[in-house]
């Protein structure tokens, strides 16, 4: 990577953006995927949207289908694919504002987690409040 940015590590990339890059560099659908799978399309599309993520024994399946580890699916560390900067195709200007979009919705990502724990803060807040 010439610009130092780990374009699916985990500052950058979520589990989503690892199962769809993966999915798409291995050539398959998400129906495609699903269906080896044994699931629903819409798991796989709730997968790489960030909606819930598959339990262990489904994780490894994945990785397995998708020629990746699990680490590098979990957390970007390990065997995976290759990182799209490496596409010389790629203007300089390009790679750096699509880095800049994976950062900035990396970081909105960990904002709306964070509001969620604040909704459910203020949830039992209020019901404290009302049974007193």
């Amino acid at each position: 990577m010439e610009d130092g940015l780990d374009w699916y590590g985990p500052d950058v990339a979520t589990f989503g953006d690892r199962v769809a890059a993966a999915r798409e560099n291995s050539g398959m659908t998400q129906a495609a995927l699903a269906k080896r799978m044994g699931v629903r399309a819409s798991t796989i599309r709730d997968w790489e949207d960030d909606l819930s993520e598959p339990r262990s024994n489904r994780l490894s399946q994945l990785a397995g289908l998708l020629s990746v580890s699990m680490m590098w699916l979990i957390n970007g560390e390990g065997d995976g694919i290759a990182s799209p900067n490496d596409a010389p195709s790629l203007s300089t200007d390009l790679r750096e504002t699509l880095n800049e979009m994976r950062v900035l919705r990396a970081e909105m990502l960990k904002n709306a987690q964070s509001l969620g724990r604040l909704e459910d803060r203020m949830r039992r807040l209020l019901m404290e409040a009302t049974d007193a």
